[in-house]
């Protein structure tokens, strides 16, 4: 798309100008999220999460009729700053679950988050541009035709149109009750009063005696640092989807596997369903095994060896390079998701229902910030690479996939205490 606008003079900076047409939605939901998440807290997350659909629809169908680079960079930073779904879901699970249902509920938005990450763009590789890649069908100068991108946005606005219409069905988990001088008094959900006893009862007034639920989100350590490690993994996550993409497209002479965009979109599709399978029966299992956070070292130590490999993929073809890749990002994707899904738990268990739409909206504009540095960071990282292909050191991609790993370290390394601690009443 970038390329097709013809804003960058070489190709090596398309990956520069890319990076901030992604980083462009999250900027938007940094500079939001919190206000979505007192909005969800006060009104509810029904209301939240329909408007952000909505936003979906109407937004997604204008970045597909972008016809320049500025247009493109406005209608995502729109979509950011007026889809405040994803804080509100989180809690909206975390609510709905007793705890022992709580990993596979958070696993549940994690997938489809993880999913629709990989899908996304595999329904754009496979269905941009379709007056090229389905002349038969779509002509030079029909719709599709004049603006090449416009299908896979109508067809996911399409999708989002049917997911609104379903939120009218949607049970609200905040209930809201009239004291006798008229103010308005949070409730608990009937799933949530029972969410860490089984008497639902007994642990509603130990939440109402407890003052820790009434302090200040930001002095609150076990959800601040749980959020932190959360932005750390969200920046190399968002750098690595965007580099995944650049790298695969890129000339074999750049250390890329000249990849088209259909071939990606196969290589994603393939990694949403096995992320789909993993995060539904694998990761419940192993969250109840290892508990959240080991689950979650596991994963990220995992991961550093797996991305080193990455570069010395460029040297295969055919079918071995076609397995290899394939089995490569199901892995990276479904060791990403266990991550961060940990973490979800625990932000969760950390604050009192009456603050966790407040909590989650925190959480979101932090991660969103780390999420709109990664694209623009993951880009220009990727376009500076490019131009060390006669170095000694860590040449091309190498030096890529080397300072992902960097951020992968850190990331791991503050797992442990004394920085990360985990909520009191979290056994696991």
């Amino acid at each position: 798309m970038i390329k097709d606008f013809h804003v960058a003079q070489r190709e090596e900076d398309i990956g520069y100008y890319a990076g901030y047409v992604g980083s462009a939605f999250m900027f938007g939901r940094a500079l939001t999220s919190v206000l979505w998440g007192m909005i969800a807290d006060r009104y509810g997350r029904k209301p939240v999460i329909f408007f952000g659909t909505i936003s979906v629809v109407i937004l997604n169908t204008l970045f597909g009729l972008s016809t320049n680079f500025w247009m493109a960079v406005s209608t995502r930073f729109l979509l950011g700053s007026l889809c405040g779904i994803l804080g509100p879901m989180r809690a909206y699970a975390s609510e709905i679950c007793r705890k022992e249902y709580q990993a596979l509920g958070m696993s549940i938005i994690s997938t489809s988050w993880g999913i629709g990450l990989v899908l996304g763009p595999a329904v754009g590789g496979f269905l941009a541009q379709p007056a090229e890649k389905f002349p038969q069908i779509f002509s030079e100068e029909s719709l599709f035709g004049r603006f090449p991108y416009f299908l896979p946005c109508l067809l996911i606005s399409i999708f989002a149109l049917g997911v609104s219409i379903l939120c009218f069905w949607l049970p609200e988990t905040l209930h809201m009750h009239t004291k006798d001088n008229g103010e308005l008094e949070d409730s608990y959900d009937a799933g949530e009063g029972m969410i860490n006893e089984p008497d639902g009862k007994q642990n509603m007034k130990k939440s109402e005696k407890n003052p820790a639920s009434q302090q200040s989100l930001l002095k609150n350590w076990p959800l601040m640092s749980s959020i932190i490690v959360y932005c750390v993994f969200q920046l190399h996550d968002m750098a690595y989807t965007e580099i995944f993409s650049l790298w695969a497209v890129s000339p074999r002479k750049y250390g890329g596997l000249s990849y088209s965009t259909a071939d990606i979109g196969e290589v994603l599709a393939i990694t949403g369903f096995g992320l789909l399978v993993f995060q539904l029966f694998v990761y419940p299992l192993m969250a109840k095994i290892f508990g959240p956070i080991m689950v979650s070292r596991i994963g990220a130590v995992i991961t550093i060896p797996l991305l080193s490999s990455y570069p010395f993929m460029a040297m295969l073809s055919g079918l071995s390079l076609t397995i290899l890749i394939n089995c490569a990002s199901i892995m990276k994707n479904v060791l990403a998701v266990s991550i961060t899904t940990g973490l979800f738990l625990l932000q969760n268990r950390a604050v009192a229902q009456k603050q966790r739409g407040a909590a989650n909206g925190i959480s979101m504009s932090a991660m969103s910030l780390s999420k709109a540095i990664g694209p623009a960071g993951g880009g220009s990282l990727f376009s500076w690479a490019q131009k060390r292909q006669n170095v000694f050191f860590l040449q091309g991609s190498h030096m890529v996939f080397f300072i992902l790993n960097i951020i992968e370290v850190i990331g791991l390394l503050m797992t442990f205490k004394p920085f990360l601690v985990e909520p009191a009443n979290d056994s696991s």
